[in-house]
């Protein structure tokens, strides 16, 4: 039976909400009212002033019973083993990833997930569950070891997902660079969550979490690409 209890949101915020506004009722319904210790992986942050971005979390969360505890590079290892809960941050996915190899954390941090920690993220948080990063709208600014991920979900995630196209706008657009992704990765799905929507994951049981949809592309038994849309609290657990 599977342990896994995952929450990873598309976003900090919804529109002029304020930080992790929209996030707060979800991350206390997930781990509940116990005074739990978290370890905040602030790695996707380029200024590298990770006990700032951990104040910020701490502020955003302060109505919540939790100590948030900032990861930091000389005691990563150690700080990670002995938390309740891990949390990860939004920012650059590629410099997320890369510190995560860097810090030797891959491998712990999915272990420790895997036997039931509870893991929340948000954006580039969202991103590393998957088996990749190549869904990640960021730009490459540092190179990882590799683009794998933890592999905690068996499909990649897009976060602050719109496929807006602007009039004039002759680049692509977001469901262009996902449907190339498509076919240079036959058979993985992608779940493209609008900001202000989450996926929480408990054992064998995923949900949709948002007001408004989401959308999913797709491989059918013919292995034919296809898009549709993921409705506001859809249970998607044959994704599993």
């Amino acid at each position: 039976m599977h342990t896994n209890r995952i929450l990873v949101f598309s976003s900090s915020r919804t529109g002029n909400g304020g930080y992790l506004e929209m996030a707060l009722p979800p991350i206390k319904n997930f781990l509940g009212i116990r005074a739990l210790t978290i370890a905040f992986i602030p790695f996707a942050s380029v200024d590298n002033d990770y006990e700032a971005y951990a104040a910020l979390v701490r502020t955003a969360m302060s109505s919540l019973p939790y100590k948030i505890i900032a990861v930091q590079p000389e005691d990563a290892k150690a700080t990670i083993e002995k938390v309740d809960v891990i949390m990860v941050g939004g920012g650059n996915t590629f410099k997320l990833l890369h510190d995560i190899y860097a810090f030797q954390l891959l491998d712990i941090i999915r272990d420790k997930v895997n036997k039931g920690t509870p893991y929340i993220g948000w954006s580039a948080g969202a991103n590393i569950t998957g088996p990749g990063i190549g869904t990640t709208n960021d730009m490459p600014v540092i190179a990882p070891k590799s683009f794998n991920a933890l592999g905690l979900l068996p499909f990649q995630i897009n976060p602050h997902y719109t496929n807006v196209k602007p009039a004039g706008h002759n680049g692509e657009t977001r469901d262009q660079r996902l449907e190339e992704f498509m076919k240079m990765n036959p058979g993985l799905p992608i779940v493209a969550l609008p900001e202000g929507t989450a996926l929480q994951l408990e054992g064998n049981q995923l949900n949709f979490i948002g007001e408004k949809g989401a959308v999913l592309f797709y491989w059918d038994e013919n292995d034919h690409a296809f898009k549709r849309d993921i409705l506001p609290g859809e249970d998607l657990s044959f994704l599993l």
